[in-house]
This record gives C-alpha cells, sequence and structure tokens, in this order.
C-alpha cells in the first residue's frame, strides 16, 4: 500500500469588502507536490497580498499552487479564484450545479433581479421596489465570474499531492454546494458554519426549493462519519455532526413558528416576517437594512414553499401573490 502524503493545512483569514460580513477563511493544503487552494476570496488587492503572505508563511509561493477548489460561486469565494484561473494558468474546479447561477449572470440585470418578483409574490411590493433599486457597490463591479476548468460531481475523489479529498454534493446555500472531506476534516464553505445559519436567498438561478435541498444535506452530515470543520467563516473548533443537528433542529423549530403564525392569520410570507424577531438580537423586519429584509421575507417564502410541499399548508394566488392558509 503507498505511504499517504504528508501535509499541511492552513487556514489563511482574508479580509472582504462587505460592511457586514468582513472575513473569508481560505485553506490551503500543502505538500511535496504543491499546494491545493479552498475558497481563496475576493478579488481585492488587499485580499490577494494576504492570500500570498499567507502561502509564503508556509514556505510556497503563487507559482506552488497547482488547483483550486471552490465549494461555492459566491464572490467571496470565488471571484480571486478565476482571476488566478486567467492569470496563472491554475486548474479551477467548482461543483456543476453552479452552472445555472454563473451562466444567468448579467450584470445589467440588477444586483438582484431573481429576487425582485419572489418578493412581490411574497406580499413586499414595496421591498420588492427598494430591492430593484439598489445600484452595484464599487467593490462589486467588473468581478471576474466565468465558468471553472472542470466542474465537479457528488463521490469524486481529488488527488491534492498525494492526499485524496472527496467531494461531497450540499445544495441549499446554493445549488452547487460542495463540501470536501479529507483525513478526518471537513471543509464545509457556507454549509456548515459555527454562528451563521446560512441564507438561501442569493441565487441567481434558485432551485424549486432549495429548503429542502439544504436540510437533506444537513441531514447527510449525521450519516457521515463525524469531522472537524474548516468553515468558510468563524473559527474551526466544531465538528460536523453537531453543527449539523443544530441547524437541523433550528428550522425545524422555524417551520413550526412560521405554520402556526399562519394558523394565526398571518396569510403571506411579508406578514409571517414582520411578526418574527430577526438576528442574535431580535431585531423587527423594519429594523434590517433592506438586503437583509430580502433575506427574511425569502427565508420565510422557503419554508412555507416546504411546508405546502409537504401537504401541511395549502397556498393560492390572488393577483400575483402567494396566500397560505393551514392545509
Amino acid at each position: 500500500m503507498a505511504k499517504a502524503a504528508e501535509y499541511t493545512i492552513a487556514r489563511i483569514p482574508l479580509p472582504l469588502p462587505l460592511p457586514d460580513l468582513t472575513v473569508v477563511n481560505a485553506y490551503a493544503l500543502g505538500t511535496d507536490a504543491g499546494v491545493t487552494l479552498i475558497d481563496p476570496g475576493w478579488a481585492t488587492a488587499d485580499s490577494e497580498a494576504t492570500l500570498i503572505a499567507g502561502l509564503h508563511s508556509m514556505g510556497y509561493g503563487i507559482t506552488d499552487v497547482r488547483q483550486i477548489l471552490v465549494t461555492h460561486a459566491h464572490w467571496d469565494h470565488y471571484t480571486q479564484a478565476v482571476k488566478w484561473r486567467d492569470a496563472l494558468g491554475i486548474e479551477l474546479m467548482l461543483g456543476a450545479e453552479e452552472r445555472h447561477s454563473i451562466s444567468a449572470f448579467d450584470a445589467l440585470a440588477g444586483v438582484h433581479p431573481n429576487q425582485v418578483p419572489v418578493l412581490r409574490r411574497a406580499g413586499a411590493p414595496a421591498l420588492a421596489a427598494a430591492v430593484a433599486a439598489l445600484q452595484w457597490e464599487p467593490y462589486e463591479q467588473d468581478m471576474p465570474f466565468t465558468a471553472p476548468d472542470r466542474w465537479l460531481q457528488d463521490g469524486e475523489v481529488i488527488d491534492a499531492g498525494g492526499v485524496s479529498m472527496t467531494v461531497r454534493s450540499t445544495p441549499g446555500h446554493t445549488r452547487g454546494h460542495m463540501v470536501f472531506e479529507t483525513c478526518g476534516m471537513a471543509f464545509t464553505g457556507d454549509h456548515l458554519l459555527p454562528r451563521i445559519t446560512p441564507s438561501i436567498a442569493f441565487e441567481r438561478a434558485p432551485e424549486t426549493l432549495p429548503l429542502r435541498s439544504f436540510l437533506r444535506s444537513l441531514q447527510l452530515f449525521l450519516d457521515l462519519p463525524d469531522a472537524r470543520m474548516l468553515p468558510a467563516h468563524g473559527d474551526t473548533e466544531h465538528r460536523t455532526r453537531h453543527r449539523a443537528q443544530e441547524l437541523l433542529d433550528h428550522h425545524d423549530q422555524r417551520l413550526t413558528i412560521i405554520a402556526d403564525l399562519i394558523s394565526a392569520g398571518a396569510t403571506t410570507a411579508f406578514e409571517v416576517a414582520t411578526r418574527m424577531r430577526w438576528t442574535r438580537r431580535s431585531r423587527t423586519l423594519t429594523e434590517l437594512d433592506t438586503v437583509h429584509q430580502m433575506t427574511a421575507v425569502l427565508e420565510v417564502q422557503a419554508h412555507l414553499d416546504l411546508l405546502v410541499s409537504q401537504g401541511l399548508l395549502h397556498v393560492a394566488t390572488s393577483g400575483d401573490v402567494s396566500v397560505f392558509t393551514v392545509g
């Protein structure tokens, strides 16, 4: 039997230009054969300089990077990868189902074009208008956002310089989200985060029931061997099985709350969202900024759609608004 390669894994926290999410964790797995990068961040000069410094601290340089794996195509994970692929010819790999949102992207269509009609369906026309009026921030303009060199499929095994990494399909946060497992560790991207509940509201081309897929992807980590979490945001002191169960419990509680609010007389996702509290500070919907109001309402909509699919609620259409009642 061949001896496993010796390896080093480093977490490289990279700065983000976002107002409320300031760091993304890139990871570098290094062996004698070179470096495999995971989620190398947003394509900014500051982030690139920090990434290069992180490689140098491991004893590597840019030319040692052999391949880049990205858990999903959100810009805080993917755009630096595209930049280095284009400039340096490094092979770039991404989950196959991310092709939907990449091919659907059109900067001229607006910042959140898919979300606007869904907000109208959710009974939130004023919020839909506010989202439609959002403009690209300077740091969001001209981002490299094209297809990878290789589309990954569930169950593939990647050779990371003599270290085997198994690809796990984990749709939910995005359609093509992947987790990479190796040596009792899991690079979990945004699927499993230590403190944040990942949003399912940012897709350009979402699937029909993203919450159902997310819950199934969480269940996967109750069935797989427990592993140390190496998430894209937050610390690395957590385990996959425990965190997956916490998130399943959270969504089970949220489904109950939302169903109870429909029973109590709310009829739309917007009405439900206004009766709930949000964030760890228990804020009302109106206390949130426009984008966070959008994600809150769309999260409720996703839960309502799942409850309908389970036969627990009934939905009808009034104009272009989805109206929910107890089934």
